[in-house]
């Protein structure tokens, strides 16, 4: 997997670029890891610098479920935490064989609110080699936006990113101009998640009238956002992208492409209308936990997690009626790789006599 070059950007300026950052202590001097521990999945990329963005190398992905019951306990159990240790585990290792020598790694909502979280970042650090941060809501938005940056369409006056957690869902309001720059109008954190709906509302059985309750809770959230930056008129205008990036949209962008086993090339940066969006988030609402497992982009890890993320996708569409959508299969792991990158391009040079 790799992140496309600006294309607007001639091969005669990328090697500029090249050039004029390998002649000191920017970026070109690393490898990098970032990782994302969020309430329901634990992700790694590795990459190395390539033109104006970056390569990967390595990665990993995979379910640990480290908020399961937090949001009736407020604890981490013992044993979420024995599954996220053993995949923090995998991904130091992945970083120590690719040589990484710049990384951040971050947790997001469920640790946020779980009362233990000091206690088992301290477990990380000790037997993983990783100091995890806390970021806030507002960083955690904008990491997002910036990871997602390469999918937006700057002909637009604006544009909606929202990123569906286990914990949160991330809303960012984007103001968009020609020189393919954004900035950040307005951002919102719901503590409406697909893990905490769906322990909220009924875990692998999902009634008609539980999945409108869903729908109702996130909505009286998304009604706020909307009353302060008046979104829906915008989109009436016609100038707004909505992008979504999460394992919600990925996956009911591979639940209609009918993909035999997900395919990251298919789904990122791929568009989903409307109607067909709202189709699959109705069927997959209205079919038994057992159908849910069989899509093969589903299967036994999603199955009964899908049904809250499609309860905040119809919540949005109805107050922002957009008649399409860009599907994201990228967003804080990027914006974290983005970010060391600029920082390094930033530091002092390292002069002749330091690198002889």
């Amino acid at each position: 997997m790799a992140t496309r070059n600006n294309p607007r950007r001639g091969k005669g300026e990328q090697r500029r670029y090249r050039n004029r950052h390998r002649n000191g202590s920017g970026r070109w001097h690393h490898i990098y890891g970032a990782i994302d521990l969020g309430t329901n999945n634990c992700r790694l990329l590795v990459a190395k610098p390539q033109g104006s963005s970056f390569r990967v190398i390595d990665s990993f992905s995979r379910i640990v479920r480290l908020g399961e019951g937090v949001s009736l306990t407020g604890m981490l159990s013992d044993e979420a935490m024995e599954r996220t240790l053993e995949a923090l585990a995998i991904c130091s290792d992945k970083m120590r064989r690719c040589g990484v020598t710049r990384m951040r790694c971050v947790a997001t909502e469920v640790c946020r609110k779980a009362l233990n979280s000091e206690a088992f970042l301290t477990r990380v650090k000790d037997e993983c080699g990783i100091e995890l941060d806390i970021i806030t809501t507002g960083e955690e938005a904008a990491l997002a936006a910036d990871g997602c940056a390469p999918l937006l369409d700057y002909r637009n006056k604006n544009a909606l990113v929202f990123d569906i957690g286990g914990g949160s869902t991330e809303l960012i309001w984007l103001g968009l101009n020609e020189k393919r720059r954004s900035e950040v109008l307005g951002w919102m954190s719901i503590p409406c998640g697909v893990v905490t709906l769906t322990e909220r509302h009924g875990g692998r059985s999902i009634s008609e009238h539980a999945y409108a309750s869903m729908i109702s809770d996130v909505s009286e959230h998304i009604d706020m956002f909307e009353s302060e930056h008046d979104i829906a008129a915008n989109i009436r205008g016609g100038n707004v992208q909505m992008l979504g990036t999460s394992g919600t949209v990925t996956t009911l962008a591979g639940v209609h492409l009918g993909l035999p086993r997900y395919n990251r090339r298919k789904v990122d940066g791929s568009w989903l209308n409307a109607k067909s969006m709202r189709d699959v988030c109705k069927r997959l609402a209205q079919s038994d936990y057992e159908t849910r497992v069989s899509e093969p982009c589903i299967g036994h890890e999603r199955a009964d997690l899908v049904v809250s993320g499609c309860a905040i996708v119809e919540a949005m569409h109805d107050v922002w009626p957009v008649k399409k959508l860009r599907v994201a299969d990228r967003g804080l792991r990027e914006g974290l790789l983005h970010g060391m990158m600029r920082v390094a391009d930033n530091e002092p040079r390292k002069s002749k006599e330091a690198t002889s």
